[in-house]
């Protein structure tokens, strides 16, 4: 089973269409003024829906990894992006900078590397 799509949704489509464009997303598909589909490096893809209300809270983190979090988000400082924290080492060995989309959702630029998959905790399976 492999998981490569999110669908978020939004109140302000031109809004969000911007910003994940700004995060460095390329878009593949707008459906104006309903829906536009997203590709990431990887392959992995992200898609806003307009909706007329969003949920209060979702819980949910988009996370975007990165090799060096510090450098990316001066990139997207300078694009106008704002971000409610800079970048930290974690405990759990990632690094970690967070800010929001325009519909609220939180995101994260990370890095992990092997951690991410391989921390010295993981299961054995």
């Amino acid at each position: 089973m492999e998981l490569n799509q999110v669908t978020l949704p939004t109140i302000d489509y031109d809004a969000s269409v911007a910003f994940y464009k700004v995060l460095g997303l390329v878009q593949i598909v707008d459906s104006p003024p309903r829906y536009a589909r997203f590709e990431a490096d990887n392959g992995a893809t992200l898609s806003i829906h307009a909706v007329d209300e969003l949920a209060e809270a979702t819980g949910v983190t988009l996370y975007f990894e990165v090799d060096d979090v510090d450098a990316r988000v001066r990139e997207l400082e300078v694009a106008g992006l704002v971000f409610e924290s800079q970048p930290v080492d974690q405990r759990w060995l990632w690094r970690e900078a967070y800010l929001r989309d325009p519909a609220g959702n939180v995101i994260c630029i990370f890095h992990g590397g092997e951690n991410r998959r391989y921390p010295p905790w993981r299961l054995r399976q």
